[in-house]
């Protein structure tokens, strides 16, 4: 007589998880080794699925959510230090004329190309975003003002010098427009009023021409109705006064 053979228990939702987690990360690159599933295997896993959630998947870049992250964390310290600290946003010009003339595969080694080129004109503790589409962002914390333009252009004229091959040997010369501003010294601001600054600058560059940069003119931003409500937030009404704020000479 045969005996019927044993069921084969289903792996639990725990197994079927890791194994989704584990095809992802080789996807994606990252080889976890062959050695034991242990706390130390478990760890490493962790770390690389943070790192997968915190990159652009085509250009290896901080996508928007930690560069978002990077900024919140950069203007607190600008809020602490006083330091001058500069964002740029930049857009490459004309983009979806390579995709028309080229495909959407030449666009894709466009944006790589920039991508490298920016991650090459920036220091090792500066933070090079892929913002959105065809635009990048790159946050650069102790930033003297004296310095900004000429790291802006340094940017935008690498960019304009790089010879990017595409399709059957085509070369292909692209350029950005660039908008920069500073975070308020000693002011309590957030990233969105930054970014939205330097995104006023970065419309600038692209009416008066594209292929060039815009700056704040001043490194002390004026400061907003909005930041100075998160300024006096948690500050004692007597402070707000103005003479006290600004006493009258003796």
């Amino acid at each position: 007589m045969k005996t019927a053979p044993k069921a084969v228990p289903a792996p639990s939702a725990e197994a079927l998880r890791l194994d989704a987690a584990l095809r992802l990360l080789q996807r994606a690159g990252h080889d976890l080794g062959d050695g034991p599933r242990d706390t130390a295997w478990l760890q490493r896993m962790l770390d690389a699925l943070c790192d997968l959630s915190s990159r652009d998947p085509l250009t290896g870049l901080a996508n928007r959510r930690q560069f978002e992250v990077a900024l919140e964390r950069e203007c607190d310290r600008v809020a602490r230090s006083g330091e001058s600290a500069l964002v740029l946003l930049l857009d490459i010009d004309h983009f979806k004329r390579v995709n028309d003339a080229h495909g959407h595969g030449a666009g894709d080694l466009v944006l790589q190309a920039v991508a490298r080129c920016l991650q090459g004109c920036v220091r090792p503790m500066d933070t090079v975003a892929r913002y959105g589409g065809e635009e990048f962002a790159v946050v650069l914390p102790n930033c003297p003002p004296a310095f900004a333009r000429t790291v802006a252009e340094r940017v935008r004229r690498q960019i304009a010098a790089l010879q990017i091959t595409v399709g059957a040997g085509a070369e292909l010369q692209i350029t950005v427009s660039v908008g920069g501003a500073f975070a308020p010294p000693w002011v309590r601001s957030s990233a969105r009023l930054w970014t939205e600054r330097a995104d006023a600058q970065l419309y600038r560059a692209k009416a008066d021409g594209r292929n060039r940069i815009c700056l704040e003119p001043q490194a002390v931003s004026l400061v907003s109705a909005e930041e100075k409500g998160l300024l006096f937030a948690a500050t004692a009404p007597a402070v707000l006064d103005a003479d006290v704020l600004h006493p009258e000479p003796t």
